[in-house]
């Protein structure tokens, strides 16, 4: 699944190829995606310029000055920018074509990601409303993870995972950043210490920086908004690298399922 850094990766190379432009057709060609897709927009939003491209945890807000689309690439969803006469492929579901001729393809073999679209403020939209802060925002210290942990019971990786805690660190970054912090995934939240949050959100932020930084990780499908694919997989330090050797200790990385998610880590440098 697409993480925030392959979302981020995204709205970046997107925005200042659709910034400005005029939108003269939206395409169509399923009737779903996760959720039912509002054939209305097809007289909508035609005349609408896009004026900018945010990002909301690993959702994609295209605004208008009547509205905005709210995008989620799912599970093996991705964006590119094409002529608008580029032959479609079986899985290229949406067509968002502009005056000049480009188009924003948005290809979902899997059909779990969304197209909405809201009049309102985007970030009070239920899917939105209640999500936690950004990871690389200033909200996310050790103290706020600290303090969240309390009493809990769950296990430290699938706590860092909430989206009502903080957002956009998935599978991958938890794995990575835990493996930074010296942490074992398999700890209870509410045991390990404030000074060892304190190394966790600054683990966070560094490998998620790195990974944007990197171009996002290339996993299975993802590939970047011009075609080229992400290249953090290549600096993973545990995720995805069972029975190799630790690149600090040379102890075999070990896999285990944690909150039915694989879960990366070396039993050695992770306490």
């Amino acid at each position: 699944m697409p993480e925030l850094p392959e979302v981020e990766t995204t709205r970046r190379g997107i925005a200042p190829l659709i910034i400005g432009k005029t939108i003269a057709e939206l395409v169509l060609r399923t009737e779903k995606l996760r959720w039912p897709l509002d054939r209305n927009l097809c007289l909508l939003l035609p005349g609408l310029a896009i004026r900018c491209v945010e990002r909301r945890a690993k959702y994609l807000l295209l605004r208008t000055d009547k509205g905005t689309l709210i995008l989620h690439l799912g599970m093996s969803g991705s964006l590119r920018i094409v002529p608008a006469e580029t032959t479609e492929n079986k899985h290229d579901h949406v067509d968002l074509i502009f005056s000049d001729g480009s188009c924003l393809r948005f290809t979902d073999p899997r059909k779990f990601g969304a197209l909405l679209w809201t009049e309102d403020d985007p970030l009070l939209h239920p899917l939105l409303a209640k999500l936690g802060p950004e990871p690389l925002a200033e909200q996310l210290t050790g103290d706020y993870l600290y303090q969240s942990s309390r009493k809990r019971k769950i296990a430290v990786k699938p706590f860092v995972m909430d989206q009502r805690l903080v957002v956009g660190v998935g599978n991958i970054y938890a794995s990575e950043a835990l493996f930074g912090a010296g942490i074992d995934p398999r700890v209870p939240a509410g045991k390990i210490g404030r000074q060892r949050y304190q190394r966790l959100a600054k683990e966070i932020k560094q490998v998620l920086r790195q990974a944007i930084a990197a171009g996002g990780t290339t996993i299975s499908d993802f590939k970047q908004a011009d075609g080229k694919p992400g290249y953090f997989k290549q600096e993973l330090r545990v995720y995805g690298r069972e029975c190799e050797p630790c690149r600090v200790c040379g102890q075999p990385i070990r896999v285990i399922r944690l909150g039915q998610r694989s879960t990366f880590y070396c039993t050695k440098c992770q306490r």
